[in-house]
């Protein structure tokens, strides 16, 4: 392969820093869709009150990430692509698989936390993952080395303000003590557990697209491990509430729900990937963490969480709000400079040189741009049709034994909501679409 400082040679400076400017646009538009649908993830595992374990509820949502992530990538690139990228990229298989396995602890640490302390503080809590994450990619990847001091206070600050803010929208739906008060301190260490293996996780999100790999790849081997790590806690853990979510009729009316929890969360998780990929950890994962607000909307507005709520908890709900959107602004608003851009440069360069990788293959990779010089796409197979059929047999499967809760809902906001979703993410889609062919 060409050797990768001939090839960084032969690309100027100023193709690479176009390059890395022409996707800011698009990366800060994925921040904010994936805000708005991992808000939404937890929108049906609200209506879900069914005495099940932590590993069990895990279990059942990740079924429903893994479902989504053969489906997503099928979708949009075919397994061709797919299988053509995770070929390329061989040394990325295990990092794949890792960052599945982190995902799943993480995952399982805030059902827990959510048990014992609930959403409104747990939610926060685990949301300082964007300071954790930061701080990573300042270590091992030089974000925002050479930055100026006015777009490093932009990040730091608004994703400090973006955890703030995400706080106050949490007290601001406390309105008693939950029914799981005594196990407080367990719940407060579970949701800063998250945090730390959510943050941690990042790392190879980002040594994988530094190295040239698509993100729809990435998850395709990510969800192997989740599912894997789910498996072995839930069997081994806590084998008996398996057994009862296999072989009840009355938790099989409740599956769909979180199924499709894990189904939407993986839809924003995408988004997220291709903004951590774009636009880097620290400024993509805090405008991620936008989910909050989202996620106070679905509850305020649908679920009428704040129905009962004082002037007090209302002006929590204004101030987070409004900070929160602050932090979103200066977040986004913090293009990197030329000088930042070439310390970007150097890590590509840097995995190239211990991969032997071809630098310029990597860098359109990276800048969206490889589909647009590529000579032709793969056609899709029949086994592509297969798995998108299986995957809609399950959701009508599910779908057909599930039941709707008891549960007061304003159908006006559900569907305001949902509509916002959806034109969230096919504008998101489409810029992706047209710029990048989805890489």
């Amino acid at each position: 392969m060409p050797n990768a400082n001939a090839s960084s040679r032969a690309t100027s400076r100023n193709d690479v820093a176009a390059g890395f400017r022409s996707v800011h646009g698009i990366g800060v538009l994925c921040g904010l869709c994936a805000g708005a649908w991992l808000g939404a993830a937890e929108a049906p595992t609200k209506l879900v009150n069914s005495g099940l374990s932590p590993y069990a509820i895990s279990l059942c949502m990740v079924a429903g990430v893994f479902t989504a992530r053969w489906t997503l990538p099928t979708l949009f690139k075919g397994t061709r692509q797919v299988f053509a990228d995770l070929a390329a990229n061989k040394h990325l298989i295990p990092t794949a698989i890792l960052a599945g396995m982190l995902w799943a602890v993480a995952n399982t640490l805030t059902v827990f936390a959510i048990r014992d302390v609930g959403l409104a503080i747990a939610f926060p809590l685990w949301n300082t993952n964007s300071l954790v994450g930061i701080l990573w990619a300042r270590l091992l990847f030089g974000e925002l080395k050479g930055a100026s001091p006015r777009n490093t206070a932009k990040v730091v600050l608004g994703a400090t303000a973006i955890v703030a803010a995400a706080i106050l929208l949490g007290f601001s739906t406390i309105h008693s003590a939950g029914p799981h008060s005594g196990s407080a301190i367990g719940g407060i260490l579970a949701a800063a557990g998250a945090s730390l293996v959510w943050g941690t996780m990042y790392i190879p999100y980002r040594k994988a697209y530094v190295s040239g790999m698509n993100p729809l790849s990435f998850v395709t081997v990510f969800t192997v491990g989740e599912l894997a790590t789910v498996l072995v806690l839930a069997f081994t853990l806590d084998p008996s509430s398996v057994h009862l979510l296999m072989h009840s009729s009355e938790t099989r009316k409740i599956i769909f729900w979180l199924f499709l929890g894990g189904f939407v969360w993986v839809i924003g998780d995408i988004f997220q990937q291709y903004a951590t990929k774009y636009i880097g950890i620290g400024r993509g994962i805090p405008l991620s963490n936008t989910n909050q607000m989202w996620g106070l909307a679905w509850g305020a507005l649908v679920f009428g969480e704040l129905a009962h709520a004082n002037a007090t908890h209302r002006m929590l709900v204004v101030i987070g709000s409004v900070v929160m959107i602050l932090g979103a602004l200066a977040v986004s608003t913090a293009i990197a400079t030329e000088r930042e851009h070439a310390s970007t440069n150097a890590a590509l360069q840097r995995e190239c040189t211990r991969y032997r990788l071809d630098y310029d293959r990597v860098l359109q990779a990276y800048t969206g741009t490889a589909s647009a010089s590529a000579s032709g796409n793969p056609s899709r197979a029949w086994w592509d049709y297969l798995i998108l059929a299986c995957a809609l047999g399950v959701f009508v499967g599910l779908g057909l034994q599930a039941r709707v809760p008891a549960l007061p809902m304003n159908l006006t906001w559900t569907a305001i909501l949902t509509a916002a979703l959806v034109v969230t993410a096919t504008l998101c889609a489409w810029a992706l679409w047209s710029k990048t062919r989805f890489d």
